[in-house]
């Protein structure tokens, strides 16, 4: 399986990705894990991204095309993979055509739609263990004791970011990159839309249904 997995940010995107990733023994590549790996390495690609990233500015699409490139060559992706935050541009999006290529596995790109109004109220109320990370949501997933972590017992707090103007902006950005690229993979047939909203369960058995 060879998958593009698209999704604004609260949507469930990375937690779906991950469950897939098991299911189908595949790796789940982000574009922040590709990036920090490349660093990691001290690949050619990765010490030019360093001080880009360092600055928090956004990593050309020939540099990211580049990792990718060389992250499709690691033995684990032979058989199949997840993308996760790649392709953003169109520019991305034909690059990676030329990487895959169609094969006996064509590329298929996924995308879990949720409302804005939703994702705003999924992350405002999101919070965050200070210690492991754990993530929980005050209306749906709250923590036994409030405001302590059900795993470590560190504080639960809200990140800087998880506030409605914050998530408001995000999503503006994500709508802006993200529909010129759902377009083009529509165009070609690969695309396939699947309903984010409801239970983890059940949204992962909808995203397994569209893939058959």
């Amino acid at each position: 399986m060879k998958l593009i997995f698209i999704g604004p940010p609260g949507s469930g995107k990375g937690t779906q990705a991950k469950r897939l990733a098991v299911r189908h023994e595949i790796p789940h590549i982000s574009t922040g894990d590709m990036l920090r790996e490349a660093i990691a390495d001290g690949t050619e690609l990765g010490r030019q991204a360093a001080p880009i990233m360092a600055q928090g500015a956004l990593v050309s699409d020939d540099l990211m095309v580049g990792i990718i490139r060389d992250r499709m060559a690691k033995s684990d992706a032979v058989k199949g993979f997840i993308l996760d935050g790649f392709p953003r541009t169109v520019v991305q999006a034909e690059k990676l055509d030329g990487i895959v290529g169609n094969g006996s596995d064509p590329l298929r790109v996924l995308q879990l739609l949720v409302p804005d109004e939703a994702i705003v109220k999924r992350i405002s109320l999101r919070r965050t263990c200070a210690g492991c990370g754990a993530i929980y949501h005050l209306e749906n997933n709250p923590p036994a004791v409030d405001s302590l972590c059900d795993r470590c017992g560190a504080e639960v707090i809200a990140r800087p970011d998880d506030n409605e103007t914050a998530v408001r902006t995000r999503l503006e950005a994500f709508h802006r990159q993200t529909l010129p690229v759902a377009t083009f993979y529509k165009a070609k047939n690969v695309l396939r839309e699947v309903d984010g909203i409801g239970p983890v369960d059940e949204v992962f058995e909808r995203i397994e249904k569209s893939l058959v």
